[in-house]
This record gives C-alpha cells, structure tokens and sequence, in this order.
C-alpha cells in the first residue's frame, strides 16, 4: 500500500534515479548529464549526501573524478545563488 504523506520522494528513491540517469551517460554528455543530476539533487536538499555517489558513477562512465568533483562542485554553487531567486519569486 503506497501512503501520501504529502512529502517529496526520500533522497534514496530519488537519488537512485539521478544516478542512473548519470550512469546511462555516453561520452560526449557525461559532464552534462551529471550536472543536471547534481543540480536536481542540491535543488531538493540531498546534494551532499548524494556528492560521492554521483561521483562514483561518472568515474564509472569514464569521467576522470576530478572532472566529476569540479561539475557537482559548480552544480552546488549555481543551486545555492538559485535557491534564494526561486524562493523569492514564489508567492
């Protein structure tokens, strides 16, 4: 029986998600593909639990991990100036 609790889907669910979605990435959207992932993951609060993981699956993609770190690094700064502009503009 699914129950609705009126929350959002819990990090693990979600993050399950986002990292598949970063492990199908082919070469040439490995980068883009874990941007995004790590922006939806830093947008709904579990960024930094999911920071390794992400990581672990570009490396596995073939993405050097210092790339990878660099890209979700960048993913968690755009999401912390964003989150105050969307915020504000919600009413």
């Amino acid at each position: 029986t699914i129950r609705n609790t009126g929350s959002t889907p819990t990090p693990d669910r979600r993050g399950e998600g986002l990292i598949q979605f970063v492990l199908a990435a082919h070469e040439g959207q490995r980068n883009t593909r874990l941007f995004w992932a790590a922006c939806r993951a830093y947008e709904h609060g579990f960024g930094d639990t999911l920071a390794d993981a992400l990581t672990a699956a570009a490396v596995r993609t073939g993405l050097p991990e210092h790339e990878a770190r660099a890209a979700i690094a960048s993913a968690a700064r755009l999401t912390s100036r964003r989150g105050g502009e969307e915020t504000n503009g919600a009413a």
